[in-house]
């Protein structure tokens, strides 16, 4: 059984920040694994090491840049890597689900996975549709939301988190697309033999031509048109003192509010 993993890099940002146009300034941007996707990879290899599955493929659409994050990936137990990139991707400012979709579903058809696991989410845009999206296209089953999985033979029986605290158990029939929620497992640190390790493992870039997708597929119907940091309409008060000067200073903010009496 073969599990693929959709893995994306995406920027973190410094608390003092300066925009730029549509974006935030390079200087105040760093990168690092979208931490759905990091409970996604641990969940295909714990599989792995249960004797389930056979092999874990990660495949992330991404420059150069993005190799560091997918070796990350690797170091923790993905056996290989598959990097999507083109010269038609460059200039996008926005790469939405549908283009995301266009691509994987593309890979899928290639790598014929038995489970495909992503994200929930990522956290930057949070579109949260990825997965959903992409089982609608290759014509899998599918399950959002997962936080438990018991992959039994052709049959993977899943938690769901739903709204208001409430739980879902259902079966899903492989092949599938699930998409995982964080708290699932605990993701484990790479060790220094396994980042030994990913630098071995074989990293395969493709373009658009080589998974044969059209590059009008990839414009997508979204376009990112301003960007700004909202105002804050909360003021925050701040007390100096002991914690009796402080205590008491709250106290006399409450009974102010008419909070307390």
């Amino acid at each position: 059984m073969k599990v693929l993993v959709p893995v994306k890099e995406i920027a973190t940002v410094e608390d003092e920040f300066e925009i730029d146009g549509t974006a935030i300034d390079e200087r105040f941007l760093g990168a690092d694994l979208n931490e759905w996707d990091d409970y996604a990879i641990e969940e295909a290899v714990q599989l792995q090491e249960d004797g389930v599955v056979d092999e874990v493929v990660t495949v992330t659409i991404g420059d150069e840049d993005t190799e560091q994050t997918i070796r990350q990936a690797l170091a923790k137990g993905a056996d290989r890597a598959i990097r999507v990139w083109d010269d038609a991707l460059e200039d996008l400012d926005l790469l939405d689900v549908g283009a995301k979709v266009a691509i994987l579903e593309q890979v899928v058809a290639d790598e014929e996975p038995d489970l495909v696991l992503t994200g929930v989410q990522s956290g930057d845009d949070s579109f949260g549709a990825t997965g959903v999206a992409l089982a609608e296209a290759v014509g899998y089953q599918w399950a959002a939301v997962v936080n438990q999985l018991d992959l039994d033979g052709d049959t993977a029986s899943v938690h769901r988190e739903l709204e208001g605290g409430i739980e879902e158990l259902t079966d899903v029939e492989v092949p599938a697309v699930l998409t995982i929620q964080t708290g699932i497992n605990e993701p484990r640190y790479a060790s220094l033999r396994g980042i030994r390790m990913a630098q071995r493992k074989d990293l395969d870039h493709q373009t658009l031509a080589d998974l044969d997708v059209d590059p009008e597929a990839i414009a997508g119907d979204l376009n990112l048109t301003a960007m700004y940091e909202p105002e804050s309409e909360s003021d925050t008060t701040v007390f100096e003192g002991s914690a009796d000067d402080t205590a008491g200073q709250l106290a006399d903010l409450l009974r102010d509010a008419g909070v307390a009496q």
